[in-house]
Protein backbone atom coordinates (compact mmCIF):
# COMPACT_ATOMS: atom_id res chain seq x y z
CA UNK A 1 0.00 0.00 0.00
CA UNK A 2 1.21 3.83 -0.72
CA UNK A 3 0.92 5.79 1.71
CA UNK A 4 2.73 9.55 1.33
CA UNK A 5 2.70 12.29 3.57
CA UNK A 6 3.21 15.81 2.59
CA UNK A 7 4.72 18.54 5.38
CA UNK A 8 6.45 21.75 5.67
CA UNK A 9 4.12 24.22 4.87
CA UNK A 10 3.20 26.91 6.30
CA UNK A 11 2.43 30.73 6.76
CA UNK A 12 5.37 33.03 4.97
CA UNK A 13 6.39 36.51 4.09
CA UNK A 14 6.74 37.58 0.45
CA UNK A 15 10.26 36.74 -0.07
CA UNK A 16 10.77 34.01 2.27
CA UNK A 17 11.37 30.16 2.24
CA UNK A 18 10.39 27.07 3.13
CA UNK A 19 11.32 23.45 2.96
CA UNK A 20 8.68 20.84 1.89
CA UNK A 21 8.98 17.04 2.47
CA UNK A 22 6.99 14.23 1.02
CA UNK A 23 7.93 11.01 3.19
CA UNK A 24 6.53 8.08 1.05
CA UNK A 25 6.28 4.04 1.79
CA UNK A 26 4.88 1.46 -0.26
CA UNK A 27 7.43 1.71 -2.92
CA UNK A 28 11.33 2.67 -3.76
CA UNK A 29 12.17 5.93 -4.79
CA UNK A 30 14.49 6.11 -7.29
CA UNK A 31 12.18 3.59 -9.43
CA UNK A 32 9.64 6.09 -10.27
CA UNK A 33 9.24 9.73 -11.28
CA UNK A 34 8.30 12.03 -8.67
CA UNK A 35 6.93 15.41 -8.90
CA UNK A 36 5.40 18.54 -7.24
CA UNK A 37 2.32 20.06 -7.47
CA UNK A 38 0.10 22.49 -6.09
CA UNK A 39 -3.28 23.77 -6.39
CA UNK A 40 -5.28 26.55 -5.73
CA UNK A 41 -9.50 26.06 -5.07
CA UNK A 42 -11.50 26.79 -8.30
CA UNK A 43 -8.34 26.21 -10.27
CA UNK A 44 -6.44 23.50 -11.94
CA UNK A 45 -3.32 21.92 -10.35
CA UNK A 46 0.03 23.31 -11.54
CA UNK A 47 2.73 20.59 -12.26
CA UNK A 48 5.81 22.58 -10.49
CA UNK A 49 8.64 20.05 -10.86
CA UNK A 50 9.93 17.05 -11.58
CA UNK A 51 12.89 14.57 -10.68
CA UNK A 52 13.84 11.14 -12.96
CA UNK A 53 14.94 8.11 -11.68
CA UNK A 54 18.09 8.29 -13.85
CA UNK A 55 20.82 7.65 -12.42
CA UNK A 56 21.78 11.45 -12.49
CA UNK A 57 18.60 12.20 -11.28
CA UNK A 58 17.65 14.68 -13.32
CA UNK A 59 15.12 17.83 -12.70
CA UNK A 60 12.66 20.13 -14.97
CA UNK A 61 10.88 22.96 -13.54
CA UNK A 62 7.82 24.46 -14.82
CA UNK A 63 8.71 28.19 -15.65
CA UNK A 64 6.71 29.76 -12.63
CA UNK A 65 9.10 28.24 -10.45
CA UNK A 66 12.58 27.83 -12.22
CA UNK A 67 15.48 29.57 -10.36
CA UNK A 68 13.31 29.56 -7.19
CA UNK A 69 12.64 26.15 -6.40
CA UNK A 70 14.66 22.73 -6.42
CA UNK A 71 13.39 19.37 -6.12
CA UNK A 72 15.31 16.47 -4.35
CA UNK A 73 15.07 13.09 -2.73
CA UNK A 74 16.79 11.50 -0.06
CA UNK A 75 16.58 7.66 -1.22
CA UNK A 76 17.68 6.01 1.79
CA UNK A 77 14.88 7.62 3.49
CA UNK A 78 12.20 7.56 0.75
CA UNK A 79 11.91 11.48 1.05
CA UNK A 80 10.98 14.35 -1.63
CA UNK A 81 11.72 17.36 -1.03
CA UNK A 82 10.57 21.10 -2.45
CA UNK A 83 13.24 23.94 -1.53
CA UNK A 84 11.22 26.80 -2.33
CA UNK A 85 12.84 30.73 -2.26
CA UNK A 86 11.96 33.99 -2.81
CA UNK A 87 8.58 32.65 -2.52
CA UNK A 88 5.63 35.31 -4.07
CA UNK A 89 2.16 35.44 -3.53
CA UNK A 90 1.21 33.61 -6.12
CA UNK A 91 2.80 30.68 -4.72
CA UNK A 92 -0.04 30.31 -1.93
CA UNK A 93 -1.56 26.78 -2.58
CA UNK A 94 -1.86 23.19 -1.31
CA UNK A 95 1.43 21.75 -2.59
CA UNK A 96 1.44 17.63 -3.23
CA UNK A 97 3.98 15.26 -3.90
CA UNK A 98 3.14 12.70 -6.73
CA UNK A 99 4.52 9.88 -8.89
CA UNK A 100 4.54 10.71 -12.28
CA UNK A 101 2.81 8.20 -14.59
CA UNK A 102 3.57 9.19 -18.12
CA UNK A 103 6.35 11.45 -18.16
CA UNK A 104 6.65 13.36 -21.49
CA UNK A 105 10.09 14.81 -22.62
CA UNK A 106 11.15 16.75 -25.29
CA UNK A 107 14.46 17.91 -26.97
CA UNK A 108 15.21 19.99 -23.68
CA UNK A 109 12.89 19.33 -21.12
CA UNK A 110 10.49 16.82 -19.42
CA UNK A 111 6.78 17.11 -17.31
CA UNK A 112 4.64 15.20 -15.74
CA UNK A 113 1.75 13.94 -18.55
CA UNK A 114 0.37 12.36 -16.18
CA UNK A 115 0.42 11.79 -12.35
CA UNK A 116 -1.12 10.19 -9.17
CA UNK A 117 -1.41 12.19 -5.63
CA UNK A 118 -1.21 10.15 -2.84
CA UNK A 119 -1.30 12.42 0.42
CA UNK A 120 -3.55 15.45 1.65
CA UNK A 121 -0.86 17.86 0.35
CA UNK A 122 0.34 20.77 2.88
CA UNK A 123 -0.84 24.10 2.79
CA UNK A 124 1.34 27.49 1.76
CA UNK A 125 0.24 31.15 3.02
CA UNK A 126 2.54 33.73 1.20
CA UNK A 127 1.25 37.26 2.60
CA UNK A 128 2.83 39.89 4.42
Amino acid sequence: EVKVVESGGGLVQPGGSLRLSCAASGFTFGTVDMTWVRQVPGKDPEWLALITTSSTGRTYYADSVKGRFTISTDNAKNTLYLQMNSLKTEDTAVYYCATSTNTHCGTNSCYPREYRRWGQGTQVTVSS
